[in-house]
Parts: structure tokens; sequence; C-alpha cells
């Protein structure tokens, strides 16, 4: 079948840089697509130009995705097109299947059985908790094993050797390189194998059996990688293996959006793909079908800052539309109040993105206050396992209840009671044989020093007198004056989790009702039914990676916390710092590109480098509402001019001044007071 009968047959449009991508069948050949620029439609498009163009086998054919989910919904795209029966002849596989695939076959070839593979990660958890606990001599909370079993993933996945994995401890606040060994040893004796063993143990099979690769190359002479940016150093190193021998590889990705560093992503692969494979060529696809001319022309300025990356430029395809907005408020909490209102009565899609799961957490607590209706996207339980959050709980646990010798031996040394450890144990059972409280029997049993006793007095005040106040009260009390902060200073931890704590308790009436809110927002986040016709969606950004919404809000954007840290003299920078600082520039630069119509980032009075840089590009963006927009809108709300709201339903202006408008409902008789900007970002008027 020649090009021109292909296209007539299979309605597929593509503009000359896809017709080139889909076209280039031979050899090594990357294809960098920026954001929005169609790569899975090229993607199906060049497997059937190979099958029904080229004459290929299908079966010849191996196509790798970055997840299981991925492959079926690839498999289905082609199927869209090609039909289903040829769909099936296809392999789309992950990674890992492959892996399993090689293993397979080598078990048979020596008559033995692989290791037995670990797919539930619960079963592994007791052992690496034993394991943690041994190495450093303190029991896990469920956010320190999930960090580990983070750390191990990416030692494997980065084929990292035993120097470099101790060069680790000296950057954390663990010893990952005796968790790690002891890990692996446990997983070797029983007969084992994680996920990323897998990947290790494969690669290492074709390393080290010229007939299992010569079998893999031969049934796979074609091989095309999706996401190619997400894929790890060992995956790149077993893909590339397989090619070797044809050299006919095809991968698809972008390193502008690799945002999965700390699962191993290796980007560099992309860098140096011309010179790990002989004669390759590097195709570029630079048109963004997704979002306004303005969002594409921001974002692409945006990320030309970051140096690790290709020569590329995104191009808009849709015009201009609405610039990007910058809603300026009071502080951070501020964000939350005005996100709410616009949850109540969303009409269109709205997507809220995050860098990090805990920031959204007082955002849910207010629209659960408020009854407003939300979906979130894969939720986690980090912010409420972290043992800085543990610490407060306990201490607010000893507060409630001061026989808590549990909530003590937690606690005890990170607040200033200086009591010494074995003196602690013994100061615990004395509580508990003569039931009474346990800092009591510190002072009057304990046989402490003067000097330690007047700090556990002050303690135990402290402990009393924040009975009484206000959820946010009590945190600061304890953070300021109970010597919690400088345990978290000492303990190089951040006060992030802190302002969380605080957010959700200045509506709380006592640090009781605050402890009873953290356990209904951790319950919340473990066992809330998805609506999945809510068009108002919170989401990290990590999450939201392929995704593209109508209107797309970033929150926390303000150095120090999105960045974490910002890069202040390149040129004295380590090789890490650079690397980290650019990831966190791609992950801001995928966020912004989610947006298809409206882009809206929160101006809180911090200082925001990467907000800064994104609009530098429009000077105008300086609020929410231009002049010409705030007049246009505004002249819709003069007095007794009739309104008709999503939610409230008829209305009547009652008075309006330069940043609010009151309406009238009939429907309930009461007048109700509007931000200007929020009401014109909501959608919520109906009546143009």
């Amino acid at each position: 079948m020649q090009w021109e009968e292909f296209i007539e047959k299979f309605p597929i449009q593509l503009n000359k840089q896809q017709t080139d991508a889909v076209r280039m069948v031979d050899g090594a050949v990357l294809l960098l697509a920026v954001p929005g620029s169609g790569k899975t439609t090229v993607l199906v498009a060049r497997l059937g130009y190979m099958i029904y163009c080229r004459g290929i086998a299908p079966e010849k054919i191996l196509t790798v995705t970055y997840t299981v989910a991925a492959t079926k919904d690839m498999s289905a795209r082609f199927a869209g097109f090609f039909g289903r029966e040829m769909a099936e002849r296809l392999e789309f596989r992950t990674i890992n299947g492959i892996c399993a695939k090689i293993i397979a076959f080598y078990g048979r070839k020596i008559g033995k059985d692989a290791f037995k593979l670990v797919t539930d990660d619960k079963s592994m958890t007791g052992v690496l908790a034993q394991i943690y606990q041994e190495v450093e001599d303190t029991y896990p909370a469920e956010s320190d094993l999930k960090n580990v079993r983070t750390m191990i993933t990416y030692i494997k996945n980065r084929m990292l050797k035993d120097d470099e994995i101790k060069e680790m401890d000296a950057n954390l606040d663990i010893h990952i390189s005796g968790i790690y060994k002891e890990y692996c040893g446990k997983l070797r004796e029983q007969g084992l194998m994680d996920y990323d063993d897998q990947m290790i143990y494969a690669y290492t099979m074709l390393q080290r059996s010229p007939e299992v690769l010569r079998y893999f190359q031969n049934l796979y002479p074609y091989i095309c990688v999706d996401e190619a940016q997400d894929t790890s150093k060992i995956q790149h190193a077993i893909i590339a293996l397989l090619a070797s021998k044809t050299e006919n590889l095809f991968m698809v990705g972008d390193e502008d959006q690799s945002i999965y560093g700390f699962r191993a992503a290796y980007p560099e692969a992309l860098l140096s793909f011309e010179k790990d494979h002989k004669g390759a060529k590097v195709l570029l696809m630079e048109e963004n079908f997704r979002s306004n001319a303005n969002i594409v022309a921001a974002a692409d300025g945006f990320i030309q800052k970051n140096t690790l990356r290709h020569e590329k430029h995104m191009k808009p395809a849709r015009e201009a539309w609405s610039r990007i907005r910058e809603i300026k408020v009071k502080d951070r909490m501020a964000q939350y109040p005005y996100l709410a209102e616009i949850a109540d009565g969303c009409q269109k899609q709205t997507a809220v993105l995050y860098r990090d799961h805990e920031s959204v957490v007082p955002l849910v607590d207010l629209l659960e206050r408020n009854g407003a209706p939300y979906r979130i996207r894969n939720t986690e339980l980090t912010f409420f396992t972290h043992r800085t959050v543990l610490d407060i709980e306990n201490i607010i646990k000893l507060a409630l209840d001061p026989t808590d010798t549990e909530a003590f031996l937690q606690i005890y040394y990170k607040i200033g009671t200086y009591i010494r450890k074995q003196d602690a144990f013994k100061i615990a059972e004395i509580s508990r044989r003569h039931d009474i409280p346990v800092l009591d029997a510190a002072i009057e049993f304990g046989g402490l020093q003067g000097h330690t006793i007047s700090s556990v007095k002050s303690v135990r005040t402290h402990l009393k007198n924040m009975l009484d106040e206000r959820g946010d009260k009590a945190v600061q009390r304890i953070v300021r004056y109970m010597g919690y902060g400088d345990y978290m200073e000492r303990s190089g931890i951040g006060d992030g989790k802190i302002f969380i704590l605080k957010a959700i308790g200045v509506r709380e009436t006592s640090p009781a009702s605050l402890l009873e809110r953290i356990y209904f927002l951790q319950d919340i986040f473990r066992n809330k039914e998805t609506d999945y016709q809510c068009p108002f969606i919170l989401s990290t950004i990590h999450a939201s990676k392929g995704l593209e919404y109508d209107t797309v809000y970033l929150m926390d954007v303000a150095d120090g916390l999105f960045p974490e840290e910002v890069l202040l003299d390149r040129k004295r920078a380590s090789k890490q710092e650079v690397e980290t600082y650019e990831e966190e520039r791609r992950l801001f630069y995928v966020g912004a590109t989610r947006a298809k119509d409206n882009l809206l980032l929160f101006n809180t009075g911090m200082e925001s480098t990467f907000r800064r840089q994104l609009l530098e590009k429009d000077k105008a963006a300086a609020s929410v509402l231009s002049a010409a927009e705030r007049k246009a809108f505004s002249e819709r709300f003069r007095d007794g001019a009739l309104i008709q709201h999503s939610k409230y339903g008829a209305g009547a202006v009652s008075g309006i001044d330069e940043k609010r408008v009151s309406i009238c409902f009939s429907k309930d008789k009461k007048e109700r007071t509007f931000d200007l900007e929020a009401l014109y970002q909501s959608g919520q008027l109906l009546n143009k």
C-alpha cells in the first residue's frame, strides 16, 4: 500500500512533522514531542504504516509503554483506526512485562524456576519495618517506609554501585545503604524478587547469555518506546540491548516533561541518544494543539530557561484567547476560600493542580465543611502518616490524657523536658503502676535534677493551658513555646506540615476537635468515593501528566514551596542541584500545559521565581481582570439587572463596586455578595 492510499483509507489527520515521524521506520529515531502535539496518534499511525505500507509483520513489533493502563489505551487507539484483529497481533507491553518474558525464557532454558515475584507491597512492609527498626534503632512511621521503598527503587533503577549507595547516607537522615543491603538479602533468602529486581535479573540474563539476547532480538526487530523521558537507566539499558542488532528503535518522549526523578527517570538517555545509537535521527513535533496561544507562548519561553534539553520551541495551533491570569490574594491561606467559591456551582471542567499531596489538605477540609462537590485524583496518606503530624497528635493526646505513657514515650525528647531515655522509661513505669499523670510521676518520683524538673513543670503547664485554645493556637504553642520547633530545626525538618495543621486548626475550637478533624480528613482521603462526573478536580501535577483541562489553577506557586529551593547561582551549583532545579521547572511546565483555555496562578504575596518567569512575556497579566475585561464584565451588573446563577437561580443586582457585586436572589430572598474576579472565573453566571 502506498502512502497516498494509506492516508485515504485510514483518515488520520497529520501535519508535516507528524508525517515525517510516521514514515521514518528504519534506524534509530528519537521523536521529541512537545505537550499536546499528538504523540499517541503519531505512534499509532506509525504502527499502521509499518504494517500496511512497509509490510512488517505486526508480531515483529514490540511497543513499550510506561504503565499497564497505557498498554490497554494504546491497543484500543490502534484498534479504533485499524481494527481489533490487527491490534491483537501487535505486542504492547510494559518494560516489566518484557522482563517477565525474558526471565521465563531463561528459566526454561536452564531448567530452573525463577524467584517468585512480590506483587503485593504489603507483604514485605513488615519485613522492611523490622529492618528499618534494627538499622535505625527506631520504629518507622508509614511515611518513612514509603520513602525507603522509593529510595530502594531509585537505587536499583539507577544501577548504583555500592560506593554510590553509601554516599547517599550522607545526604539522608537514615542509613539507606544498610537498609538496602538487608532488604536485598531478605528477598534472596526467601527466593523472592520485587519489580525492580525483575529488571535487574532480565538485564543480567541478556548480558550473560548470547542465546537469550539473540532470541529476543530476532523476536522483536522493531521496537517502539512511548514516554521515553520517564524511562529509568536500567530500562534504557535493557531496550538498548534488545535493539542493538537492528537499531530499529523508535523512541517518543520529551525531556522537558521528565518529572519522575524520584522514581529514577533518566532523561539523560534522550540527550545522549545520537551518541548512543549510531546514525540516529532526532525529529521534532513542536505544534501544540491543546492550549490557547498565550499559554503556549508563555510556557515555551519559560522552559527555554532550562539547559539540560534539546533545542526546540513549542508552537501554537490554536489562536490566542484568554491571557494567563494572576490571582492576587492576601496570603497562602486565602487560596482556599477563593477556590471553595469556584467549586461551589462549578459548571465547566476545572482542575486545581499542586506540587505535593499535602497542599490540598486544607482545601479538602474547607470543601467538606461547605458540602461542595469535588473529585480528587490519586490520593495519598503521606501527610497523615508523616512523623511531624504524628508527633503533634501525640502531644495533643498527652494533653488530653496526662496518663498516656505511650504518647509520652513518643515525644518526651522532642519537647523541652530534657529527660534522658533511661529516666523516661522508668517514669512511664511509675505512671502506669500508680495510675498518675506521667509528668507528675516525673516531677515527684523521677529523681530528676532541679533544672529538668523546672522544664517538665513548664511543659505540664503548657499542656494544660493549650486545652482551651483554638486548634491553630495550640499547634503554635507546641512549636514555638514547648520546644518542638527546636527539635524540628535540629532534625532538619521543614515547617510545611505545621502550616497545614494550622490551616485546619484555625476552624477548630480546641486541640481535641483538631485531632478529630485530622482523623476525619484521613478517612476522607482513604475512602472518599470518586464522582467521575464532577467538573471540579483536585490533582497533583504528577498525577495529571498526560491529561488536559479546560481551566487550570496552580496552587502554592512560591519560592520554598514550588520550587522547594531556588537555584541562585547556577555557576556555583553542583550537577545534582542543577538537575533537581531543572526538574522542578519541568514539573511547573507540565502543570501549565495541562490547561486548554484558562491558566490561573495564585500570588500569595510570597516571592515566586517561576510565576514571574512564566508571566514575563505578558506584562499585562498583573491581575485576574484587565481593565477592559473588568469594564465589560461589570457592565452586566447595573442596579436592577437580572442575573441567572447556576446555584442560586434568578436574582437582581442590588449593588456593585470595583471588586464586589451584591445580588438579591428570588428563590430564598437572600442577598449575597460575590468577588467579581472569582465570579468571572467560576462560570456560575449562566446568562451572557
